[in-house]
């Protein structure tokens, strides 16, 4: 119990600049997706979920239809998952996930981050081994009884099960993702999924205060200012 979701920063939205990036790692998401799975939404679970994350942030249906066009066309783009840790203050630390077409200007970045803060690029493992690599589909409106009912009846494996204010949320193995989705939208059918994401989650938190906490939030903004940077995983209580 009390892993904390990850899920991507609403601050992101508050400026044009951000809507612009936010908009671009949607573009590279389900662009990557369609052509990794296929370009039929209801035949490729990640293109579907990706997209429906993205119309929740009212990403513009252009900017979702001219992605998928691009595989339907042909259009070469080759984009490749980077990770980088690193270490924060007062043992803060944190997995940067970053989608790119030139990994060098990736890493610039990323240490341009470093040399500007308080965070200290980590070798590769000395984070990772913090972390869990998980799914997890958030619901409202269903009590916790009722979540765990669908899933041991549609014989889902699942991790935790979790409470968080209004939230029931379930947590899982990747490879379970499909089966746990499936098993809760039979269940409840016409269920919106406020939480639905793949990533890492911080096995221990910590809460920050004070200088440190300004320098951590610091690393969080001058990241969120790499258009490469997709998603931030860490073990701060924020």
């Amino acid at each position: 119990m009390g892993r904390a979701h990850e899920v991507r920063a609403a601050s992101m939205a508050k400026t044009a600049a951000a809507k612009s990036k936010l908009y671009s790692i949607y573009a590279k998401e389900i662009y990557q997706a369609a052509k990794t799975g296929g370009t039929d939404p209801n035949g490729n679970l990640t293109l579907r979920s990706i997209i429906e994350k993205a119309k929740k942030e009212q990403v513009p249906a252009d900017v979702i239809q001219r992605s998928i066009d691009k595989v339907n066309k042909g259009v070469g783009e080759d984009y490749t998952v980077c990770e980088y840790e690193a270490f924060g203050p007062a043992g803060s630390n944190m997995i940067i996930k970053c989608l790119t077409d030139n990994v060098n200007r990736t890493v610039a970045s990323i240490k341009t981050v470093a040399n500007k803060s308080a965070a200290k690029i980590a070798t590769q493992g000395a984070v990772s081994f913090m972390y869990e690599n998980l799914c997890v589909l958030g619901v409202k409106g269903k009590s916790e009884d009722e979540v765990m009912e669908a899933l041991i009846n549609a014989d889902v494996d699942v991790n935790d099960i979790e409470v968080d204010g209004d939230l029931v949320l379930a947590y899982a193995e990747p490879s379970n993702y499909s089966a746990m989705k499936k098993a809760m939208e039979e269940a409840f059918p016409g269920i919106s999924f406020e939480v639905d994401e793949i990533g890492k989650y911080a096995k221990d938190m910590v809460t920050l205060e004070g200088e440190d906490l300004e320098a951590f939030k610091k690393i969080l903004n001058l990241l969120d200012e790499v258009d490469d940077v997709a998603q931030v995983y860490h073990n701060v209580n924020l």
